[in-house]
């Protein structure tokens, strides 16, 4: 798996965090996207978080999509450092990015900041979260 990650000192347990670039429309849905772009971000949408079926575009885990020459980079985070579910995540993610057409490679970049809160649910996926049980 491609984690593209620099080392600098935080918090997190984990060295293959970065910060983020400067995100200021959360949460990012693709819904602007077009072409190969496009087909990523609906590959994503079908990857559900392992805790309860919620896709992680909802969760508004995703921050952003980029695609140049075939290559996606997608930039993500987590609900939280210690996520169990992390390695699973960045698999499925990969491979979710992997098999959209158009893209020859992927690659997850795995951020830290801006750092993920419950503001950053969609409206849909607060939807199913309460359908699922939890109050949001």
């Amino acid at each position: 798996m491609s984690v593209v990650s620099e080392t600098h000192e935080t918090a997190c347990p984990y060295p293959d965090y970065e910060d983020g670039e400067d995100v200021s429309d959360l949460p990012a849905t693709g819904a602007d996207a077009t072409g190969v772009e496009a087909r990523v971000w609906d590959a994503l949408r079908d990857v559900e978080d392992p805790e309860m079926p919620v896709s992680i575009v909802d969760l508004g885990l995703i921050y952003g999509v980029r695609v140049t020459d075939g290559v996606a980079t997608v930039e993500m985070t987590l609900t939280y450092t210690g996520c169990p579910a992390r390695q699973y995540l960045l698999d499925e993610v990969e491979d979710a990015a992997a098999s959209a057409e158009g893209v020859s490679e992927a690659a997850v970049s795995l951020v830290w900041r801006p750092e993920w809160t419950v503001e950053m649910v969609t409206e849909d996926g607060r939807a199913a979260l309460r359908e699922f049980g939890v109050s949001i």
